[in-house]
Parts: C-alpha cells; structure tokens; sequence
C-alpha cells in the first residue's frame, strides 16, 4: 500500500461532511469557506511515542485524544470547532492500526462535527501532529490576558486522574483493577470541554486548558495578565480514587501532573450570577482569586501556605 492508496481509504473516507469545506482531502490544499463576521482560531499540537504516549498505547484511543487535545485548545479560546489537518509519519503502512486509530479520531470528529481536510503521511518514527480551526466572534474569544484582581479562578471537573493513570502505568503506584478502570480514560480518552467553552463567552475573563498541570496553566495566565492568585487546596476537586491514594502520591499529582485537560478559568465578581445560571454550574468548582501581587501562592487546609515539589509539565527543563 502506497502513500495515496493510504490516505484513500483510511482518511479520504470520514464520517463528517461540512457545508463550509468546498474541497477538502485530494489537492495541493483544502478551500474552505470561513463565516463572515468570525474569526478563526487555529491551534495545533504534537504527539511523539515515547514522549507523549508509549508506542505500545491502543490506537483507538490515541487516535481520540490526538484530536481530542486540539479540541481541548478551541474550547480554551471559546472557540466552535470546525475543521482539523492530519499529519502522520509511521514505521510501516500497519493496516490494523491504522483502521484503529481513525476509528478513535473519526468517532470524536462526528461528536463536533469537525471535518479533516488535508495533511501529510510519511515514513518515519510513530508521531501525529494534528492542527485544529475553529470560529469565535470578534470580540468575544476567551484570552489568557484578561484576568483582574479580584476574579474568582473556577476549573471545570476534577484534576489528577489523568497524572494517577500515568502513575500507575510506570509502575511509581499501584491501583486496584477498579480504581484503574476508574481513571484510565481520563488519560486516553480526555472530553474536550467545548461547550462549556463556548458557553463562556461573555462570562469570562480569561482561560486555558489544563495541559501541564494546574500550576503551570493557571501561571500563564498570571503571566499573560500581570496579576498574581492565591488558591486553595482544599477547594480543588479531585475524585473518589485520587483521594484515596493522597498517601502515595500527594497533592502535586492534582497540582502539577497535566493531562486534566479541563479549563481553568477566571470570572468577574459581576458576572458569577451569571455563571451559576449555566446548565453545566454544578461541575465548575471556584478555587481561588486573582490578586495584585504578582506569584501563585497555595493555602492548605490550615490557612498556611503550601509549597509544592513540582510546577507542572515542561518538555525542555533540565532533567
């Protein structure tokens, strides 16, 4: 099986068909259709075996939150999803795998009805690239720079499953069959938190999703912003199986693990009635304050200050 014969039958057929796509897989490029009045959001991210994913993962699921983490980045800016490129290099023409990991991507893609319309396969070690367009109104994108003092930080969800999967898996802890079942698809399978996103616009400050872990997102935002925050443990959520395994891992796991890729947001104090009016409020979980000096400070259950061993994923700091 040849490149093109490849890109026929494993990506030329997909179960999404938009309106706004006027050529898309079969070109030099795709021509699309962008609405009047949007801007478009671009994003993109990089998946390495051996790095980000071990080459062995099921393919299902990698070819989920390959696509899944751009969706994640969309949702950051509020942003409607719409379309994605694909770049692939792989070992060999595997024809099980492949089958596999479109079947993980493509189940996602019709969830948003996100549309793949081009990219590049080649020979090479096992990565997957993936770029991701989405539509926001101007004026109305979620920004890292929009935090003030005085608004409240919420996250949506729960932290540290992920960081406990992954944990496990290198063998650092050990999690019964159930707890591992528990929290494993947060690591493979992660829900892009799109709609709520989009249902921040307006309502929100500022955002990120939590890629490298809680202190080092909410960090960008302090410093995109110029503002400092204080949090608090014991209003950062965290499921049933994590806390039930503080002993062995603590709170950097919730802290500093990533993963999570939930958001993490800041609301104005006049716009947190309507925040509660949201259909999804139940699961955003307030869990500090953006104040004037610049820092991140963590206050434990005692009122004292915490100080964590580790800040969060970085893929070129000192070993």
């Amino acid at each position: 099986m040849n490149e093109f014969e490849l890109i026929r039958r494993f990506f030329a057929r997909q179960p999404v068909s938009r309106a706004d796509v006027k050529l898309g897989i079969g070109d030099d490029a795709a021509l699309l259709y962008p609405p009047a009045g949007r801007l478009l959001a671009v994003t993109s991210d990089l998946l390495v075996a051996g790095v980000h994913f071990f080459p062995e993962a099921d393919p299902v699921s990698l070819g989920y939150k390959s696509l899944a983490v751009n969706l994640s980045d969309l949702a950051a800016m509020g942003a409607e999803p719409a379309w994605f490129v694909l770049n692939l290099t792989l070992p060999a023409a595997d024809e099980r795998w492949l089958e596999r990991f479109c079947q993980g991507m493509f189940a996602l893609a019709r969830e948003h009805d996100v549309q793949l319309v081009g990219g590049d396969t080649a020979r090479g070690p096992l990565a997957i690239a993936i770029e991701a367009h989405g539509f926001v109104p101007p004026r109305m994108a979620l920004r890292r720079s929009g935090a003030r003092t005085g608004d409240r930080i919420y996250v949506t969800g729960t932290l540290g499953d992920a960081a406990l999967a992954l944990q496990h898996q290198r063998g650092n802890i050990r999690l019964s069959e159930n707890d591992f079942a528990a929290v494993m698809p947060r690591l493979e399978q992660p829900v892009p938190r799109v709609r709520e996103g989009i249902a921040l616009r307006g309502i929100a400050a500022s955002a990120i999703d939590i890629s490298d872990g809680l202190l080092a997102d909410l960090g960008h935002i302090l410093e995109a912003s110029k503002t400092g925050a204080r949090i608090f443990l014991e209003r950062i959520p965290v499921s049933p199986v994590c806390r039930r395994h503080f002993d062995e891992v603590g709170w950097e796991t919730v802290l500093a693990g990533g993963d999570d890729y939930e958001l993490c947001f800041t609301v104005p104090e006049k716009n947190i009635t309507a925040l509660e009016k949201l259909p999804f409020a139940g699961e955003l979980h307030y869990i500090g304050e953006i104040e004037q000096d610049a820092g991140l400070r963590v206050m434990d259950a005692a009122g004292k200050p915490y100080s964590p061993s580790a800040t969060g994923h970085d893929h070129f700091a000192g070993k």
